[in-house]
């Protein structure tokens, strides 16, 4: 039967989920801009938007957990809306020069380092811990359609209503969450911390060591970040690059990960996390990396596709187990933190990964650099069994 989740928390994840399409719309506007003045001024808009972000995500999660993540957010959505109305302003007035592009990146950078880790908090500060999984479930498969629709609305919206207009609307999607936010009480919560800010940026870090089965859960999510989330923002297009396959074709391939993706988390959501974590971990992963061996074949774009929406299907499966397994072992006063430290081990993995299978995948082939992304993820197929068994309630 599914389980009944809060207003408050279906209110704010309406309204953060409409917030993130607008900055996926914008960031793609803001990308295909920077794209027009050469790759390097891409690279540092990308740059200026991701550094800070991997530097400072530690900091937010302190800041969040000590004066609260509620408080935090109507900060930082503040700021966001001030943000995007000013870029509106500047598009107008300069046009989408270089430096203000960067500009733009570095400030929503510094402001996501300190929101994503209380945004990722939230479910378990406005939903009981039984219906945990059905929530996050819904969000990962919310946020999955969101990035499948992103690129195509911003490319439409780009050549219809301008940069300035994006922006603008960009900003009503953060004040929506402003107005969402103050209406929303969390149920269950830890008043704001009175700890010196050192001691409790370094507790983080120990909370993550001592809780049973948290580390070892942090350590799987990164090293499963690492070989999965480069295979459909850069492997594929390389594949279908070398394959001759054509934009077209490559883009359905990704939409296909993304959809089987959305897929899993929307069943999760609406069954439940099975009753063995590692056990479905495992199960997930091992069909991701089944469907990436198939990817390495670079037969048919049908073929593939189809490969695709099993390497969606089970990334979606094992996410949907792994995220209420870190979020649910985190004691209450350190949700924020244990969030932060969530996003870092993805983030930090990621930027060596790319550059390991991008050269891979030049220096080799694109296949060859599948194939390792997919032995990867069979050893992380068993380190799960053995990771997540200690803490599994109903494993052996």
């Amino acid at each position: 039967m599914p389980v009944k989740l809060p207003h408050s928390w279906l209110a704010f994840l309406a309204a953060s989920t409409l917030s993130q399409l607008g900055s996926s719309v914008l960031w793609f506007a803001l990308g295909w801009a920077a794209a027009s003045h050469g790759g390097q001024v891409a690279a540092l808009v990308l740059t200026a938007s991701g550094l800070p972000r991997l530097l400072l995500v530690l900091v937010g999660g302190s800041v969040a957990d000590r004066v609260g993540a509620r408080r935090l957010l109507l900060c930082t959505e503040s700021v966001m809306v001030a943000v995007c109305l000013a870029l509106a302003v500047a598009l107008r007035s300069t046009g989408p020069t270089p430096w203000l592009l960067a500009a733009a990146g570095l400030a929503s950078g510094v402001v996501s380092a300190f929101s994503l880790p209380a945004l990722g908090s939230m479910p378990r500060r406005l939903v009981d811990d039984a219906a945990l999984p059905h929530a996050m479930a819904l969000r990962q498969g919310l946020s999955q359609a969101v990035l499948l629709a992103g690129a195509p609305l911003g490319g439409v919206l780009v050549a219809t209503v301008g940069l300035p207009a994006i922006a603008v609307a960009d900003a009503a999607g953060f004040a929506v969450v402003l107005l969402v936010l103050a209406a929303i009480r969390p149920a269950r919560g830890v008043g704001p911390s009175t700890e010196p800010f050192w001691r409790s940026l370094s507790d983080g870090a120990r909370v993550v060591a001592r809780t049973r089965g948290l580390a070892a859960a942090l350590g799987l999510t990164g090293a499963v970040a690492a070989v999965v989330l480069p295979v459909s923002s850069l492997l594929v297009p390389l594949l279908g690059q070398a394959s001759g396959w054509g934009a077209g074709a490559t883009g359905v391939v990704v939409a296909a990960q993304a959809a089987g993706s959305i897929g899993a988390a929307l069943v999760v959501a609406r069954t439940g996390t099975a009753r063995r974590t590692g056990r479905a971990v495992a199960l997930g992963l091992a069909a991701t990396a089944g469907g990436v061996a198939l990817l390495a074949s670079g037969s048919a774009p049908a073929l593939v596709a189809g490969a695709a929406v099993v390497v969606g299907a089970g990334t979606g499966v094992a996410v949907a187990h792994l995220g209420p397994f870190v979020l649910g072992s985190a004691p209450r006063t350190h949700l924020a933190r244990v969030q932060a430290w969530t996003a870092l081990v993805q983030l930090a993995p990621v930027v060596v990964s790319n550059n390991l299978l991008g050269a891979l995948a030049e220096r080799v082939s694109p296949g060859v650099a599948l194939g390792c992304c997919a032995a990867a993820l069979g050893l992380c197929a068993l380190a799960a069994t053995r990771l997540l068994a200690r803490r599994d309630p109903a494993g052996p």
